[in-house]
């Protein structure tokens, strides 16, 4: 299988999980708040912040701005739907601003693009691979641009049957050198539990020998570090500074600290995972000297009695003779007289 590179960071199997704070729209629309939101998501650990670029031309018919002039939610909308879009759009000046922002910090600049014009933004700002939405899955039009670019791709799989997967998957791979990395997605907010199928990563894995990774939509931090634990080599959590703060995805973001806790724990998580060849380490193999048993004289003997396994007991430490040597000491002689409780060596037997 072959590994995604992101500016320098190796993605896949074998690879430290690579966390991509989804910062989406959750700047509503304010820079000063964005950069914020970039520079918490470097403090947590995260190796990308990430964007979404559309705009009210790029996303959404004019038919459906107007069957949406008003939300009843007003934690999570403001005015009509296309109110919301102006007003959390970023402008390509702005892209390019975050952008910078991002490079000067040190953290991934990413961003979903939903349109022909929005990735050729995102190739002049150099971003190191395109993220494809799940919605897009079947923008095959848009599917081909992105493949003609050459460049790495991150898939998200919502909504997607496994035809529909194998065939953006075709049409990626058709263009030269392009790299994909593939995201089991539940595109709900949030899912039930019982709805999210962290094995499916092993399905698409097993299916199409790419790298995987999960996109999350979930409450908490439990299913992203399960899906880290089942070998997910990517990981993407929306994010927020706060989540009673008003906008679409505030509520089920990740806070700087669950963002904190997945980066940290995620990487303990991968180092725990380890091999699947058995090996004990020198730590465990000196342990055993104090933790394993020894035989010792389970009652007083004279020298030059014949011992049986009825004249043995078996106590800490692991030095000495051990238990499973103890066929080879029955019908020896013993040296010395030896008192109840001593520790026996192989110098004490003929």
């Amino acid at each position: 299988m072959d590994k995604l590179n992101l500016n320098g960071h190796l993605v896949g199997p074998g690879e430290l999980p690579y966390v991509i704070a989804e910062i989406g729209a959750n700047h509503n629309g304010d820079m000063n708040l964005a950069r914020q939101l970039i520079d918490m998501a470097k403090s947590c650990g995260a190796n990308a912040a990430k964007f979404q670029s559309w705009s009210t031309n790029s996303l959404i018919s004019k038919a459906e701005y107007a069957r949406n002039p008003e939300y009843k939610d007003k934690k999570k909308h403001f005015g009509s739907l296309e109110a919301m879009v102006e007003a959390y759009q970023l402008t390509k000046v702005q892209h390019r601003e975050l952008s910078a922002y991002c490079r000067q910090v040190g953290i991934d600049f990413l961003s979903s693009g939903f349109s022909p014009e929005e990735i050729d933004m995102l190739e002049e700002l150099k971003v190191p691979a395109f993220k494809i939405a799940s919605m897009d899955i079947n923008h095959l039009p848009l599917l081909k641009y992105v493949a003609s670019k050459g460049k790495p791709v991150l898939l998200s799989t919502g909504m997607a049957t496994l035809g529909e997967i194998e065939r953006a998957i075709h049409i990626l791979q058709g263009g030269k050198g392009v790299q994909v990395g593939l995201l089991h997605c539940i595109s709900i907010y949030p899912p039930e539990f019982e709805d999210i199928h962290l094995r499916n990563m092993a399905t698409l894995q097993q299916a199409f020998d790419l790298p995987v990774g999960f996109s999350d939509h979930s409450l908490g931090i439990s299913i992203p570090l399960a899906a880290i634990a089942l070998g997910a080599c990517v990981i993407e959590k929306h994010f927020t500074l706060d989540k009673q703060m008003d906008g679409w995805d505030q509520a089920i973001s990740a806070d700087p600290v669950e963002l904190r806790t997945i980066v940290q724990e995620g990487r303990n998580i991968f180092k725990a995972l380890g091999s699947t060849v058995r090996t004990v380490s020198p730590e465990e193999y000196t342990k055993r000297k104090k933790f394993r048993r020894r035989i010792v004289a389970g009652q007083a003997m004279k020298k030059g009695e014949v011992v049986s396994e009825s004249d043995f007991n078996f106590k800490r430490p692991g030095t000495g003779i051990h238990p499973d040597e103890l066929d080879y000491l029955v019908g020896r002689k013993l040296n010395r007289d030896v008192h109840q409780d001593d520790e026996l060596e192989w110098a004490d037997f003929s």
